[in-house]
């Protein structure tokens, strides 16, 4: 008998007796549980890089304007969204959309700005990242803050267009009559553990090769939250890469106060003389477990760890002025190595402190595949590879 003369009860029933009998024939799945938030990133919670009380937090001379303020926990996410609720109570021109963030979004980054400041200023749009990019260029091109989600940063690139040809070159063509400096564009991006090639890609070195757009990527609730109010504020278009296996797994204490962190500026998170590593966002503690691993094999190995946090503009000077002090280079970051922003970095410091080097600078990036979902954590740099590298570069 063919399906389509069986009537529906007893298709349904047959159905449900195939469905039956697969289940008790099925092999059980090991370790089926969901995989942890912070993916295969180990040491976040630990890290000496996050701030876990009031007074470490506060200890940051870039935060001196809240620095009698108060601190709440808050993980990465919650800190976002603390921003984006700043920014809208500050500015009346100010809306945040994009797709599913009327309801919190995928991530919870926009959860409950719908409910306080209105479905006219936090609301829902189609899937089409080219129509986001275009609306808020042309929202920011009217004098409002346009504050864009593209929900991962995989599926910027038909926005691509819009951000490099029309939100980049807005006032440069104009004679600088209008800009477009309103808008900032949102993004997750970054490696998860369990995302596969189309929830994993880092694109900073995409946009980093577009005069006009600025580039930033935090490492922790507390970066994240002053950099995005820096981002959103300033006067040209930004675009905002937040690490997703941070969202969860970085917590802070974190000012509530309004505050902004400087753009374009590097951070020497700790000082050293024998060797400059350079990195952002999430890899930053891969870095961080990589360097005292080289220094259990190298005792007395003092290492320099800068976060770069703004991909454009680059802090140029303060990278270079610590490889002339150390006289060597580690740059490592999630995307490919072909053309990644380390390949920038170390052209750079070959050509302003070519005399002072020790040793070839080294780059520790992903390789040039697509992002392999079960190899995932063999495709990224992790802190054994990270770690044989600050070894190449202190025996070369």
């Amino acid at each position: 008998m063919s399906i389509a003369s069986m009537n529906t009860p007893r298709l349904a029933n047959t159905l449900a007796a195939a469905s039956r009998s697969l289940l008790k024939q099925r092999v059980p799945l090991k370790g089926t549980s969901p995989p942890p938030a912070e993916g295969f990133l180990p040491g976040v919670a630990n890290s000496k890089l996050i701030k876990h009380t009031h007074h470490e937090a506060l200890r940051n001379p870039e935060l001196a304007g809240v620095a009698n303020g108060e601190t709440k926990k808050m993980n990465t996410f919650q800190a976002i969204n603390d921003a984006m609720s700043i920014a809208l109570a500050t500015d009346d021109t100010a809306c945040v959309f994009g797709e599913d963030v009327a309801f919190g979004g995928v991530f919870r980054c926009t959860m409950g700005l719908s409910e306080m400041f209105g479905r006219d200023r936090v609301f829902n749009t189609p899937l089409s990242e080219q129509a986001i990019a275009g609306f808020g260029i042309g929202m920011a091109a009217m004098g409002s803050t346009a504050i864009a989600e593209i929900q991962f940063a995989d599926y910027i690139f038909p926005a691509f267009d819009q951000l490099v040809n029309e939100a980049a070159k807005y006032r440069y063509r104009s004679g600088g009559e209008f800009d477009v400096g309103g808008l900032c564009i949102r993004t997750p991006s970054g490696a998860v553990g369990h995302g596969g090639h189309y929830h994993s890609q880092s694109p900073e070195a995409y946009f980093a090769h577009t005069p006009g757009l600025k580039v930033v990527i935090p490492r922790s609730p507390i970066q994240a939250k002053g950099l995005l109010l820096a981002s959103i504020r300033d006067r040209n278009p930004t675009i905002f890469m937040e690490p997703k296996i941070l969202y969860r797994a970085a917590v802070e204490m974190v000012p509530v106060g309004d505050y902004e962190l400087p753009l374009g500026k590097a951070e020497i998170l700790t000082p050293g003389k024998d060797l400059t590593v350079v990195g952002w966002g999430a890899q930053l503690y891969v870095l961080e477990n990589a360097i005292q691993i080289a220094q259990k094999k190298m005792p007395g190995l003092s290492v320099e760890l800068i976060d770069l946090r703004s991909i454009l503009p680059w802090d140029v000077e303060t990278v270079c002025n610590s490889v002339n002090k150390t006289g060597r280079l580690l740059i490592a970051h999630e995307a490919p190595k072909t053309q990644g922003f380390a390949a920038e970095i170390a052209s750079t410091v070959m050509e302003r402190c070519f005399l002072r080097l020790e040793a070839p600078p080294q780059r520790l990036c992903s390789f040039d595949t697509p992002f392999p979902l079960v190899f995932e954590k063999f495709h990224v740099p992790d802190m054994i590879r990270c770690a044989e590298g600050i070894e190449r570069a202190m025996k070369y």
